[in-house]
């Protein structure tokens, strides 16, 4: 896209550190947890035991990861499963403490971790609305300037249960309704876990739109997925996890391409130079086509909110 002069896309988002400098600094992070769910001694354990029966051996989920994002990098997580992604994401968020190292975040984050998380089943979607907006820092101002937008966003079947409870959405819908409230915060980072293939196949491409608009305004995103078409539709970079440790850093296609061949064996094909080059650029000219029709429709709205301004 370097040969595309694309304008600046308006953003209200309000950076803290310069460009060029790192947003987020992992330091040799690492965290231990009880291969054993329960840490307490149940009372019959106490009375005839005095020790728990239980699993007490703890193991490193994370050890020794250390590396850096910078402002406006696009970054994708991958590893297989129980390799410590969605750890290390939450540590980045600050919903778990390590017990060695630590995670540094510059600036303010909007976590599509768990999107429903935060609302409460017993208040309207208008409420939780105010209520989720709310823990994550808008003001009820802000929250009012974009009430329409989330609200147009989740789709008209939440707009017609705004003042129905929460708990009464269907799972589709609280998730749409989540997501439309957390990509509406003004902050420069995006940390992502799986949750972008979500809805039917329209919703989820109306996702994806609204995370490349935001990634237009030149905002940081942190993506873990299993999903290699989303990394690489979004990501420029991959950090790869094995067992708790970090073993790849690099362009996000040849880290997809090493994680593929490493997962799958001999069952993987990986492409040749020229065929990894040919995929480039037709991810590079599919980027390009989506950006245009983005530009156009922003260009629209433009023309249409400066013909309501002069009608009055």
């Amino acid at each position: 896209m370097a040969d595309y002069a694309f304008p600046d896309v308006p953003s209200t988002v309000e950076w803290k550190t310069q460009e060029g400098q790192p947003v987020i600094e992992v330091d040799n992070l690492g965290i231990e947890f009880l291969r054993g769910r329960r840490r307490n001694l149940s009372l019959r354990e106490i009375i005839f035991t005095g020790k728990s029966a239980h699993n007490r051996e703890t193991f490193w989920a994370l050890r020794n990861v250390s590396f850096t994002v910078g402002r406006g990098e696009a970054v994708g997580l991958v590893g297989g499963n129980g390799g410590g992604k969605s750890t290390l994401l939450k540590m980045i968020a600050g919903t778990l403490l390590p017990d060695e190292g630590q995670a540094r975040v510059g600036e303010g984050v909007a976590p599509l971790i768990e999107l429903t998380g935060g609302f409460i089943g017993e208040l309207t979607a208008r409420e939780n609305i105010f209520l989720t907006a709310g823990l994550h820092g808008m003001s009820r101002e802000e929250t009012e300037a974009r009430f329409d937008d989330i609200v147009d966003f989740a789709g008209p079947a939440v707009r017609d249960g705004l003042d129905v409870p929460y708990r009464h959405f269907s799972s589709g819908m609280q998730v749409r309704l989540g997501f439309a409230v957390i990509t509406c915060l003004d902050e420069p980072i995006i940390l992502v876990d799986e949750v972008l293939a979500v809805g039917d196949a329209a919703f989820r491409e109306k996702c994806y739109n609204r995370m490349e608009s935001l990634l237009d305004q030149g905002r940081t995103l942190f993506l873990v997925s299993h999903s290699a078409s989303d990394l690489l539709r979004f990501c420029t970079r991959g950090l790869y996890l094995n067992g708790g440790t970090l073993v790849g850093d690099g362009p996000m296609d040849e880290i997809m391409d090493r994680y593929l061949s490493e997962l799958m064996g001999d069952d993987y094909q990986q492409p040749s130079l020229e065929e990894r080059e040919d995929q480039r650029l037709s991810r590079e000219d599919a980027k390009i086509k989506r950006r245009l029709r983005r530009e156009a429709e922003r260009a629209k709205l433009e023309d249409e909110a400066a013909r309501r301004a002069v009608l009055g």
